[in-house]
């Protein structure tokens, strides 16, 4: 049990000025593991202004002196991440296995990569007559999600660090507890006071008064579509910049020269990572109408291997969902998708056998899906797949590019550079190649209402700086 009974605000653990608490739920048992301060607009309000404060001397400071901040932070993520590995298993549903390498492992590298940016990166440039420098763009305010709690914490809080601006981090309410290690292991390293500050509350309380208040020069927000919309249409009242990583309706393109079973077996395992809770997931299955049920097999089969389970169990390979809020949502999709017409291969909206606790969905696969379909047009955010079958190449990047979204995808195809042709056609932000393995120093995010503005290695480190040019 992690109950946390104060904000981390000017570098110090202080009490909200509110009261109340937000309990932190087990996935698989339903069981309260934990709690964390309901933040208000006035924590938010001191926050800032700490950062606020903070801000000269911090962007002032060498970028050597920086990073060296921050591989502390990365070694004390390193020092602790079993247990950051556990919390998120628990609060989240990603099996331990996956939560070691992914929810753990990926913070501490963030760190380790933004360190290294600041110290490398070239920071002015002559040209002609003019000094053109990059700066820190100054008091940044991190909204991010539960799916990927710390990950996108550090994702957002190492660069806006190594570039020099201050923080003030909002995570979310639904899965908030790694944030607080952050905090816990930030204070450990005494990193100056207001550089960085954590206040834990909900959207329309802390969410928005940092989105509107006139001392964040920028506010970096991961979550659904409809909240970004909220938070840019805040933001524009100061004209402060927006990055916004949203949802996702990827696709994953199975060229009729591809090895159907080895593309079908790693697009349904995409889609399953996170119990589905991955908004760059391939949720959408694209194959040659004449494989298609071929494909559904494969696809039956690769699912039903999947075995449903507490996530601190090591023979479990899906977990639960997050929330009852969240379970209820995917299986009224799931319903949604039988009602319009597709075809249940497998899975389904019942309950799946033995598991009485938890927020479990059985691992579903869907057939003879038509591009207009509720299920192929909107994210369902839970282990359901969707297979469109197509006629001719043409008409598959007519349907991978016929959603509001565009944040991942993928490509298959015997010829490599087939396979990168059809990739370049794709409105999206990445796209993988043949199975292509995430790299996490290349540029993530998302074309049209996936979002704007770009994440990880030197691109993520940009979005955090201003340009400023001295005519000579």
């Amino acid at each position: 049990m992690k109950r946390y009974d104060k904000l981390y605000i000017g570098g110090e653990w202080t009490s909200s000025s509110g009261s109340g608490e937000f309990e932190v739920t087990h996935a698989a048992t339903e069981e309260v593991m934990g709690a964390v301060p309901k933040g208000t607009r006035a924590d938010a309000e001191r926050a800032v202004q700490r950062a606020r404060a903070a801000f000269d001397g911090w962007s002032r400071l060498a970028p050597a002196e920086r990073a060296a901040y921050l591989t502390q932070i990365e070694a004390g993520l390193r020092a602790r991440s079993d247990e950051i590995a556990r919390t998120v298993a628990s609060e989240v549903g990603m099996p331990l296995s996956l939560s070691t390498a992914i929810q753990a492992g990926l913070p501490a590298l963030h760190f380790q990569v933004s360190a290294a940016t600041a110290t490398s990166y070239e920071y002015e440039k002559q040209v002609g007559n003019s000094l053109v420098t990059k700066e820190p763009v100054g008091v940044v305010a991190c909204i991010t999600p539960w799916n990927y709690p710390l990950h996108q914490v550090a994702a957002k809080v190492a660069p806006a660090l190594a570039a020099g601006c201050t923080v003030v981090l909002k995570p979310s309410e639904v899965a908030p507890l790694s944030a607080f290690i952050l905090a816990e292991i930030i204070d450990q390293v005494k990193l100056p006071p207001g550089v960085f500050n954590l206040v834990s509350g909900d959207g329309p309380t802390v969410g928005e008064a940092l989105a509107d208040h006139p001392e964040v020069d920028m506010v970096s927000f991961t979550g659904s579509t409809r909240a970004g919309r909220r938070v840019s249409e805040l933001g524009a009242r100061t004209i402060k910049r927006i990055a916004l990583e949203l949802g996702g309706k990827s696709a994953n393109v199975i060229l009729d020269d591809a090895d159907l079973k080895t593309a079908v077996e790693a697009g349904v395992q995409n889609c399953y990572l996170n119990s589905g809770q991955t908004c760059s997931a391939w949720t959408r299955m694209l194959v040659p109408r004449a494989r298609h049920d071929e494909a559904l097999a494969i696809a039956r089969d690769k699912a039903e291997t999947f075995k449903l389970g507490d996530p601190l169990d090591p023979e479990t390979t899906l977990g639960p969902l997050v929330s009852a809020t969240q379970r209820d949502r995917v299986r009224d999709y799931i319903r949604r998708g039988v009602e319009e017409g597709a075809t249940l291969v497998t899975g389904g909206a019942e309950p799946p056998e033995g598991l009485t606790r938890g927020y479990f969905v059985r691992p579903t696969v869907f057939g003879n899906v038509r591009p207009d379909m509720t299920i192929a047009q909107e994210e369902i955010f839970g282990p359901v797949l969707s297979i469109l079958p197509y006629d001719d190449e043409e008409q598959a990047i007519a349907i991978a590019n016929a959603t509001v979204y565009g944040l991942a995808g993928g490509v298959w195809s015997a010829d490599p550079e087939r396979a990168k042709r059809v990739a370049r056609r794709l409105r999206t932000g990445q796209v993988d190649i043949n199975g292509g393995s995430f790299n996490p120093l290349a540029p993530f995010g998302g074309y049209k209402q996936s979002g704007r503005g770009r994440e990880l290695g030197a691109f993520g480190f940009e979005e955090y700086l201003e340009t400023k040019s001295l005519q000579l």
